[in-house]
């Protein structure tokens, strides 16, 4: 699999690229958003790591130009400083973030997880399961989203948080279990990360996401799927 590197910090590419080639992935490297871009467009990337602050195009403008194309795995690479950085990115189409300095364990159990996911998602895992519930259709075989008729289309966590909710309806799922169900990664911290998903998720299903008909919060709790009730 190949794994686009963009950072304009070399030393970082180089040390991000040791430890990705020693898990045996392909490594293409970018310097800058712009770049990244357009490897993204003339390769046959199956992720991206991309470093939010960089010249040209920055990692967010990036985040939204691959998001608008492709539907690969992006992991923002970001410093403590970025916290709203961090939920824009997640926002406008990141799937998760490592904070710099990062644990190259922590990172490459990241990059494990999301590259499973997308490839469960991309149909290397057949599956006849049909989920329906109020006006949402979740087909699993075609990895398919249609609300009241018309397709959806969705990152790759938005579609996995969708299916765990859809999969037992009504019943109330925490932050930190959506967080492990769908990401494999620890809960600590992903409260944040998991709401903002949630709100995408809400623009792309709901008529008026600030009334939601599907998908509920249970304050203090967590999320459920209820299928349209009111």
């Amino acid at each position: 699999m190949k794994i686009l590197i963009c950072d304009d910090d070399r030393d970082i590419v180089s040390a991000l690229k040791i430890y990705l080639s020693a898990e045996g992935y392909d490594i293409l490297i970018a310097h800058d958003g712009a770049e990244a871009v357009d490897t993204v467009r003339n390769e046959d990337v199956q992720l991206v790591l991309l470093d939010i602050m960089m010249p040209r195009l920055d990692g967010l403008s990036a985040t939204a130009a691959i998001r608008a194309e492709k539907n690969i795995p992006i992991i923002l690479l970001t410093a403590k400083s970025e916290d709203t950085d961090k939920v824009v990115g997640l926002t406008v189409g990141a799937d998760d973030y490592v904070t710099k300095p990062f644990n190259p364990v922590e990172l490459c159990a990241r990059v494990k997880s999301q590259l499973r996911r997308y490839t469960l998602l991309g149909g290397m895992q057949k599956s006849p399961d049909r989920l329906e519930n109020g006006g949402v259709s979740l087909d699993d075989a075609a990895k398919s989203v249609t609300v009241d008729g018309e397709p959806v289309s969705l990152t790759p966590t938005e579609y996995a948080i969708l299916k765990l909710l859809m999969s037992e309806p009504g019943r109330v799922f925490s932050s930190g279990t959506i967080y492990e169900r769908v990401s494999g990664g620890s809960p600590i911290g992903s409260e944040g990360a998991v709401a903002v998903h949630i709100r995408h998720l809400r623009e792309k299903l709901e008529i008026n996401p600030s009334e939601p008909r599907y998908i509920k919060v249970v304050w203090g709790q967590g999320y459920k799927f209820v299928g349209g009730a009111v």
